[in-house]
């Protein structure tokens, strides 16, 4: 334990679950996402996210996080009109995850080149985040780690290659994990690295046949 888990974030707002777990939240969508700026976002809320959230400015730190504002910007009670002078449209509801973590949202995201993006994530309390679905599938990662995220079909040989090039790099892996949704299918490795994934992988990999997606995740640099 450190002292930022004692004291948790620089922020602005009442909250550090609900409103800079939520900023994290929207900043982990544009960054998954790929793009500069969302052209539209859905957000679903849950569980206190839903019910509490207004009061607590949830609904604008998602929209900062989207804009790419850190946990600490000014401009979080304003985000609505920033988005709106942005060009980026967006809209809430309310849903019921059954069997998440009570402060949970589900973002929906399409970027100017049509790039879509599905995420729920959930604020666990202190400013810390956990990504549980990415684009249909089930995950888990919470971004504290250099992470490298791979969408493939289901075939041999993917780990291989993503493994090989990594070491190739000297790139050590913190962690490993796989998920797909039936044998054959759609498939993502969530890879925790020791350190930043060169550029050089990632272009690598994405000319590999069956892999489908590529997507580096730096650690978050608070102020």
């Amino acid at each position: 334990m450190n002292l930022f888990d004692i004291l948790g974030p620089v922020m602005v707002g009442p909250s550090s679950s609900h409103t800079a777990g939520a900023v994290r939240i929207g900043r982990m969508a544009r960054r998954l996402l790929g793009e500069e700026t969302p052209q539209t976002a859905h957000i679903a809320l849950s569980g206190s996210f839903a019910a509490t959230g207004q009061g607590h400015g949830t609904d604008r730190a998602l929209i900062a996080g989207l804009l790419g504002m850190q946990t600490d910007d000014e401009r979080i009670p304003a985000s609505f009109d920033v988005a709106r002078e942005a060009g980026m449209g967006f809209t809430f509801s309310r849903t019921n995850l059954s069997g998440e973590h009570p402060n949970t949202a589900r973002i929906s995201l399409t970027a100017a080149s049509g790039n879509t993006l599905s995420m729920i994530a959930s604020s666990l309390g202190g400013g810390r985040i956990m990504v549980v679905e990415m684009n249909g599938l089930r995950v888990s990662f919470s971004g504290d780690l250099p992470t490298l995220i791979v969408q493939n079909r289901d075939q041999p040989g993917h780990v291989r290659d993503v493994t090989s090039l990594l070491a190739e790099h000297s790139v050590n892996i913190a962690t490993l994990h796989l998920y797909r949704d039936y044998p054959g299918g759609n498939a993502v490795m969530i890879i925790e690295t020791d350190k930043a994934v060169p550029q050089a992988i990632l272009d690598r990999l994405r000319g590999i046949n069956g892999i489908n997606g590529v997507t580096f995740v730096g650690t978050e640099k608070e102020r």
